[in-house]
């Protein structure tokens, strides 16, 4: 017979209600106040912008050159990405949430004619030049769906790599191109195996897949846009000097800002150009166009906010001081060259992320201003920029203040990177790092800072008493700055709000069979890993020896982590040494004896798994 619930259970029950779920209605009553544009396409006719509000969750259209915004259409949920079709009567629209919806809209009407259904977090669609068939990417389903927009009906689901973001169809629809945001690899190994995201080819006839590793250290892929006659392809990122002691920023030491070049015949990377100044970094890359005749290669900057206009045919990797190194930083810009084949211009409004080149001009979606910036590449000076208002000036909250902070890389020294270039979404870059607070030589993987300030202390060997603490001294020792006290309060609230993000192992929300077997398993006396890892916030904030000191480890213990949301923090242990949870037990034997493991079967040890990977 089932043991009635206690006094405590109840009480662990409403705990965790109000502790994980009521902030999301807050945010989400306080994000609704802002529009937050992040997409921008252009229509055919080059008379109108479609416009995607990821906070107010609608569609615009901006009428052109004046910039009145004509019509707002609601969407489902936060339109991560939209693409035309061919002809231009169509805009499609994927619609993020743990079920995604694909909206097909009438582009003059604003009419949804169809709703497609799509996976977790949909986004980064591309459409084949005939128009029949959607490629859309499922972030943390880790896949890509194909759609028949003839029928609209889901055709199959191609595995990717780790959370693709953004696809582009070749213009002889041979092949699509997937980025692919995070590595998916271990990382406690120094100089060890490559550490990248991953660029994949799918073949459209066979659906095979090819994939193309970026620069060791890449990471946080944002957006990626062909040449306009298919043979290039240039992806937006991060690249990490992760192998690097964190002494100094100076000349891209810990991060570079960049774009990479892909030979869509070769199906190879042929370059890496830093975006970067010697001694002024473009923090957060994040949109990319190019002007209709391929000359010029523009990128948003998210952090500096900022716009980059490279040329092209340099990016090639025809001049050496574009050149750039993961293992001593960016090298300064050669002096012989002259006239360099790159230029920053500043942007009026904060966070700039998609845009679109329309003839000379090119127009930014500006995520925290809610305004588009206007570029006039053949003008100069004043008169270059100039911004459009889509609503009324934001008034911004300490959260939200916080969290244009947190994603701010003009707080930096130098403009190198952002809180978020570490902690991209406040998650983890996945990478090891030595951030020299516990010594030198012993690297540690990068923590996801959900539920930081509920679980105590920060950092992997509790260098820091708690997340307050740990978010001064990032600023001081990671960005190298000293900043008032009020930046540190918002960037506290920005953190604080973080909510999980539902894992994709549910079924309609709720704990799959497995899950749920695994979940009694879970809290049994003969596994009992419920003992370091209770509910609701599955840690009990202790430091324990489990028997995972490295080589170079000053320490036996460590801090015992909150499983919620562990299902998208892989590489696991401080030091990254497993890429999967079942690895992690079987392996590592992870708080579970020899002898206890031996007693699991097979099928037991899966729905283990399964269940932690549900939380």
């Amino acid at each position: 017979m089932k043991a009635a619930p206690t006094i405590r259970d109840l009480c662990g029950v409403v705990w965790a209600i109000c502790g994980l779920l009521l902030p999301t209605a807050a945010v989400a009553a306080e994000t609704a106040k802002y529009l937050g544009p992040s997409v921008v396409v252009a229509a055919k006719d080059a008379k109108t912008l479609y416009v995607a509000y990821a906070d107010a969750q609608q569609i615009a259209w901006v009428e052109l050159p004046g910039g009145s915004v004509a019509r707002r259409v609601d969407v489902p949920a936060e339109p991560a990405g939209m693409v035309l079709s061919p002809d231009g009567s169509k805009l499609i629209v994927t619609c993020a949430a743990p079920k995604s919806t694909v909206v097909v809209i009438d582009a003059v009407s604003g009419t949804a004619t169809t709703t497609i259904p799509a996976g977790h977090t949909a986004m980064g669609p591309a459409i084949t030049p005939d128009g029949r068939r959607l490629y859309v990417s499922n972030r943390f389903d880790n896949d890509v769906s194909v759609i028949d927009l003839v029928t609209g009906k889901e055709q199959t689901r191609i595995k990717m790599v780790r959370e693709p973001v953004a696809a582009v169809v070749t213009p002889d629809g041979q092949w699509v191109l997937v980025a692919n945001f995070l590595p998916n690899a271990k990382t406690d190994a120094i100089y060890g195996p490559q550490v990248s995201s991953i660029v994949t080819f799918i073949n459209t006839k066979t659906n095979e897949t090819t994939a193309i590793e970026l620069q060791n250290g890449t990471h946080s892929l944002r957006s990626m846009r062909l040449s306009p006659d298919g043979k290039y392809a240039y992806v937006t990122h991060i690249l990490s000097n992760f192998d690097l002691l964190t002494s100094q920023l100076d000349q891209g030491w810990m991060n570079i800002n960049a774009i990479s070049v892909i030979d869509v015949a070769q199906r190879k990377l042929i370059n890496t150009v830093g975006l970067d100044e010697t001694f002024l970094g473009s923090g957060n890359p994040w949109g990319v166009d190019l002007t209709a005749d391929g000359k010029w290669i523009c990128v948003s900057h998210a952090g500096s906010h900022q716009l980059s206009v490279v040329q092209a045919e340099a990016a090639l990797g025809s001049l050496v001081h574009l050149y750039i190194s993961p293992l001593a930083g960016a090298i300064p810009d050669d002096p012989r060259m002259g006239t360099s084949p790159q230029r920053r211009i500043d942007l009026p409004g904060k966070g700039p992320r998609g845009l679109a080149v329309v003839g000379s001009k090119v127009y930014v979606a500006e995520y925290f201003s809610d305004t588009l910036a206007v570029v006039d590449l053949e003008g100069e000076g004043d008169d270059q920029t100039r911004s459009i208002a889509l609503g009324p000036k934001p008034v911004l909250t300490v959260r939200r203040q916080g969290q244009l902070l947190f994603n701010d890389a003009t707080i930096c020294y130098q403009h190198w990177q952002s809180c978020g270039s570490c902690h991209p979404d406040g998650r983890s870059d996945v990478l090891n790092w030595d951030l020299l607070n516990d010594g030198v030589g012993n690297f540690k993987n990068t923590k996801s800072l959900l539920l930081a300030h509920k679980t105590p202390p920060a950092m992997s060997e509790a260098v820091r008493p708690t997340a307050e603490a740990a978010v001064r001294a990032g600023l001081e020792h990671i960005l190298f700055a000293y900043r008032p006290e009020h930046e540190a309060v918002a960037l506290d609230e920005y953190i604080k709000s973080l909510t999980p993000v539902p894992s994709p192992h549910l079924v309609d929300g709720r704990l799959s069979p497995a899950a749920e077997r695994g979940k009694k398993l879970f809290a049994a006396h003969r596994v009992g890993c419920h003992r370091c890892h209770p509910s609701p916030l599955y840690t009990d904030l202790k430091m324990h020896d489990v028997g995972t000191r490295g080589k170079y480890e000053y320490k036996d213990l460590f801090d015992t982590p909150t499983l919620i949301e562990v299902w998208r923090t892989a590489p696991y242990l401080h030091d990254g040494r497993y890429i999967e949870i079942k690895e992690l037990i079987v392996e590592g034997k992870h708080g579970i004896s020899s002898s206890r493991l031996e007693s699991l079967s097979e099928q037991e040890i899966d729905d283990l798994v399964e269940f932690v990977l549900s939380l």
